[in-house]
């Protein structure tokens, strides 16, 4: 069988937090055209931007990107093969603090609730202390580590064309927005990314819980890479489902310029009202693509750094 074996010793929690950190980061480079193409079609439709006297599209028309790789395609020829990879710097500032946080201390706040409840034999299967563990991690690294996600938000959603950009560099945009709009746009979309990321997690997590849980009580497959990869297939699919409203209203609100929404609420509302109800659906089939191959890769890879980090540790 490929990769390690099941460690006859549980992971420690330090070992937990380094494997989802950088299962999120590997997750983060082999997806991230996909993700650029998502926010790009997610963000079709806003108004204009003003940079010091120039005008800043987000797009050159309205419609200038259809589907997931004929918008990686126009972005290519457009922009160039850098701007596929926009934001890639704070995309794994991102994972490093995000999945270390929302994955990696998932088990220890699962047993957390399950000590809680004092019943320890339906705690640990039942789906509520799953829920209630996906929900907390998904929110603490939000709450902890915002920034970094505003800022993957903006580079990606910058044009590399002929005209100006928002930003020269990954430092550049942390460094600007701060400038200009304070601590409050360092943390700007925060409440609803917190609800955006929250259901993903309780969804990506739970669902990879439960399949996996079941793959292997009715032996379908031993625990290895096939019931891994099965699993967060299922995990991706569930969570884009699920998340891609909440995911769209945070990208528009995250990246719009100072003062164009008041809230994430608003924001929703103006989509609606503008675009209907298909708005909030923008870039699902990229959602989908990018949820399904990152957790694939993130599962798979946070499986066997942790059976690797065990077994060197061991030996």
């Amino acid at each position: 069988m490929i990769g390690f074996d099941v460690s006859t010793v549980q992971p420690t929690i330090g070992v937990k937090f380094i494997s989802a950190g950088l299962a999120g980061c590997m997750a983060d480079i082999v997806t991230f055209p996909l993700d650029v193409a998502k926010v790009r079609l997610q963000i079709q439709g806003e108004s204009f931007v003003q940079i010091q006297g120039d005008t800043l599209a987000h797009g050159a028309t309205k419609f200038k990107f259809r589907g997931v790789f004929g918008t990686i395609r126009t972005i290519f020829v457009e922009e160039g093969v850098r701007a596929c990879y926009s934001g890639l710097v704070a995309g794994l500032h991102r994972q490093m603090s995000f999945a270390s946080i929302r994955i990696g201390l998932y088990d220890s706040v699962k047993k957390f609730y399950q000590d809680l409840l004092g019943d320890s034999e339906k705690a640990t299967t039942g789906n509520t202390v799953r829920i209630m563990a996906g929900f907390t991690t998904g929110a603490m690294a939000v709450f902890c580590f915002q920034p970094t996600d505003v800022v993957k938000v903006r580079m990606q959603a910058q044009g590399h064309g002929k005209g100006p950009t928002r930003y020269s560099g990954t430092m550049n945009a942390y460094r600007s927005i701060f400038q200009q709009e304070g601590m409050k746009g360092m943390w700007k979309g925060v409440l609803p990314n917190i609800a955006r990321t929250a259901i993903v997690n309780v969804s990506e997590l739970v669902t990879y819980d439960i399949i996996k849980e079941n793959i292997l009580y009715y032996n379908l497959m031993s625990d290895h890479l096939p019931c891994h990869f099965v699993s967060a297939f299922g995990a991706g699919f569930c969570a884009t489902v699920v998340a891609s409203p909440v995911d769209v209203v945070k990208t528009r609100y995250m990246n719009s310029p100072d003062g164009k929404y008041r809230g994430a609420i608003h924001c929703a509302t103006n989509m609606f009202k503008d675009e209907g109800i298909f708005a909030f659906y923008k870039g699902f089939m990229p959602s989908f693509m990018r949820l399904g191959s990152w957790n694939i890769v993130m599962f798979v890879c946070f499986e066997q750094l942790k059976r690797g980090f065990m077994t060197f540790h061991t030996d």
